[in-house]
């Protein structure tokens, strides 16, 4: 045999030898896998694990409202409050004009109730300095006067009044406004008079020793009206022939003697 033909032979073998290779690879590597049982008659396939039930998430608590320590300029708030009442003129100092917000008056003389309490306006009488009016606007559900119950007594501490006792208020109707009012204290000037009452969003206070001026100042701002009182019923008529009409003047003219 020549050379020449010698290394063709050559070379077909080791292809041959190369391919028998990359199947033996190829077959091993598909045998290298995990193993896979057979289904026999009988045999029971394994349930793959549940993951744990996620547990529910309980609401969050919603937060409680905090006293708010700034005044915001309120032109409505403002606008409720007249210039002057019964010959006095009321001074209306602007929001930044005094250091009173609504956290201040809210926490000392309204309780859990001025927690809500977002804007303050003021007004007094200068001369004689006789009355002082805090106006104040609430947000969330509006209050009604028989809410402020529970506050009557820091409400008057808040304006000077010492030993003060909620006993000593009285729910009583002025003019078409329901409100709360309180008399002198031994503690303040006489004549001095208290009133507080809460209607359509809005909260007021008002203390002074004229009561003329406080009244009319009372009725020029907005309120709750009284609740109407519920009718007597009507007597029933009497006819006759029924038991006591022969008390009647009829009946008695017709007894007597002709």
């Amino acid at each position: 045999m020549t050379p020449s033909r010698l290394v063709p032979s050559r070379l077909r073998g080791i292809r041959l030898l190369v391919a028998v290779g990359l199947v033996a690879g190829l077959l091993g590597a598909c045998s290298s896998g995990p193993s896979v049982p057979s289904l026999s008659s009988g045999s029971v396939v394994p349930a793959s694990p549940t993951a744990p039930p996620t547990p529910a998430r309980s609401p969050s608590p919603t937060p409680m409202p905090t006293p708010r320590y700034t005044n915001e300029p309120d032109p409505t708030l403002e606008a409720l409050i007249p210039d002057s009442v019964a010959g006095a003129t009321l001074v209306k100092p602007a929001a930044a004009d005094f250091a009173m917000t609504p956290g201040d008056i809210g926490a000392a003389a309204y309780g859990e109730l001025g927690l809500r309490f977002t804007t303050l306006a003021i007004a007094y009488v200068e001369r004689p300095r006789a009355t002082s009016l805090y106006a104040i606007r609430v947000y969330g559900e509006p209050p009604t006067t028989k809410d402020l119950e529970p506050y009557l007594a820091t409400a008057g501490r808040y304006v000077g009044i010492a030993g003060l006792h909620p006993e000593a208020w009285t729910l009583t109707p002025i003019g078409d406004h329901l409100a709360w009012v309180r008399p002198e204290d031994n503690a303040t000037a006489a004549g001095t008079m208290i009133y507080t009452w809460a209607t359509d969003g809005y909260v007021f206070l008002l203390i002074g020793v004229d009561d003329t001026i406080n009244r009319a100042l009372l009725a020029a701002l907005p309120g709750e009206p009284p609740p109407t009182p519920t009718p007597r019923p009507s007597p029933t008529p009497t006819t006759s022939g029924s038991p006591g009409a022969s008390g009647s003047p009829t009946a008695s003219a017709s007894a007597s003697p002709s």
